[in-house]
């Protein structure tokens, strides 16, 4: 029998504060959780000025591993919940992950499993 779980890797790019937006949709959607990283935008539409500086606007990034059979459900809740189909909001997008090491609420969830089948 084969336990091999497929897993993609969402990347979510929004503007800061709304990682939590962003997590909470997720778990909605079935996701365990996500890593919340901080970064500065620089492309050509990020440039705003204040008097006569250039301003970077930060960025969160939401790193999302998850089973690739629920990918769709997470991404169609990111994008209704953070807004991404609106121009502006942020930007998704998904990578397949081609191994993984140190995943332990997968353990968990098998042993969850065997101890509610035995009783």
């Amino acid at each position: 029998m084969d336990n091999k779980v497929s897993y993609d890797l969402i990347v979510t790019i929004i503007n800061k504060g709304y990682s939590e937006r962003v997590v909470e949709a997720s778990k909605k959607a079935g996701a365990e959780g996500g890593t919340v990283l901080y970064g500065r935008g620089t492309g050509i539409h990020e440039q705003a000025k204040l008097f006569n500086i250039a301003i970077e606007p930060e960025k969160e990034l939401v790193l999302t591993l998850i089973d690739r059979d629920k990918t769709d459900d997470v991404l169609e809740m990111i994008m209704e919940h953070a807004e991404l189909n609106k121009p502006g909001k942020g930007i998704a997008f998904v990578l397949e992950v081609e191994r993984t090491i140190g995943i332990n609420h997968l353990l968990n969830r098998m042993v969850n499993q065997s101890i509610g089948d035995n009783n």
